[in-house]
């Protein structure tokens, strides 16, 4: 705040004091990463991936290798989209280099 030689407001300076103004920022999106059903990748291949890179415990890891093997897809996690969008290519890039077609998306949440 401008003030005067003796600490007072300076009245020659104007203040702008409109917080209306102000733009409301939005929640970044949200992207689910989601791992696909094949007939090669192994249960326990996809159990020790989710451990891994996802952080899963054992029992949430064996759940959700197993709603991808019954229902074809499922969700390991929702995160902002470069750290979805980096966690599927990562895991990818680990899978095709042990010789594992294991597939993953990332699609808005």
């Amino acid at each position: 705040m401008p003030t005067g030689p003796t600490g007072d407001r300076n009245p020659n300076v104007r203040e702008d004091t409109d917080l209306d103004s102000r733009q409301a920022t939005e929640t970044p999106r949200r992207f689910k990463v989601i791992f696909h059903n094949d007939d090669y990748t192994t249960m326990d291949f996809v159990v020790d991936v989710l451990r891994r890179f996802f952080h899963k415990t054992d029992t949430e890891a064996v759940h959700i290798m197993l709603t991808v093997h019954k229902k074809g897809r499922a969700v390991a996690g929702i995160y902002p989209r470069d750290v979805a969008e980096t966690k599927a290519a990562e895991v990818i890039k680990h899978s095709r280099g042990l010789g594992m077609p294991l597939l993953l998306t990332t699609e808005p949440e």
